[in-house]
Order: C-alpha cells, then sequence, then structure tokens
C-alpha cells in the first residue's frame, strides 16, 4: 500500500484548509490511518487517525479544531483543518497504524 497526501498550502491564521491522504495498492486492507505533523526541529507530533468504520480520536492539541474523515470508495482519509494559528505549521503526514508506511508529507503555512 502506498499513501500520498494533498493539499497543503498557505492560510492566513484563522483560515481553513483541508488535506488528503490518499491509499493505493491493497488499500482495503487498512483499517487505521492516522496523521501526523513535524515542524522544523520538532519531533513528529501524532495528531489523530481514523477506523473504516468512521470512528476517529484526536490529540488534545487538536480536537475542536481538527476534523478527521474516511472516504472507503475512495481509499481517502480527510484532515479538515479550521482556525488555523501560526503554530500549526508543519509537513503533514498519514500514516497506516502500526506499520512504517508513510506518505511523503504536504507543506501547511500559517501566516499572515
Amino acid at each position: 500500500v502506498q499513501l500520498v497526501e494533498s493539499g497543503g498550502g498557505m492560510v492566513q491564521p484563522g483560515g481553513s484548509l483541508r488535506l488528503s491522504c490518499t491509499a493505493s495498492g491493497r488499500a482495503a486492507s487498512v483499517n487505521v490511518l492516522a496523521w501526523y505533523r513535524q515542524a522544523p526541529g520538532n519531533e513528529r507530533e501524532w495528531l489523530g487517525a481514523s477506523t473504516l468504520d468512521g470512528g476517529a480520536n484526536y490529540a488534545d492539541s487538536v480536537k475542536g479544531r481538527f476534523t478527521i474523515s474516511r472516504d472507503s470508495a475512495s481509499n481517502t482519509m480527510y484532515l479538515q483543518m479550521d482556525n488555523l494559528k501560526p503554530e500549526d505549521t508543519a509537513v503533514y503526514y498519514c500514516k497506516i497504524a502500526g506499520s512504517n508506511v508513510w506518505g511523503q508529507g504536504t507543506q501547511v503555512t500559517v501566516s499572515a
């Protein structure tokens, strides 16, 4: 299975972005997908995860601002990010939970 993220970009504080993570290959076998981010000089941070049945959980740092969803028909997971702050600036990655399969990452920059 391979993962490809998209949807990153630059946005002003208070704005929104939606990231996508599309799985290819034997994607139907993937149950839990997770989102991470890594800012310069920081360790990679877990943001949340989703399951095929639509469940999701979140890190406290993004709870209430970020929403994870899945579309099993397209093997895609989304990360809706609202009320973005400059400290959300990072490279965002998706990952298959319990594996070492990562996407290539997509840059999100929040700046006035």
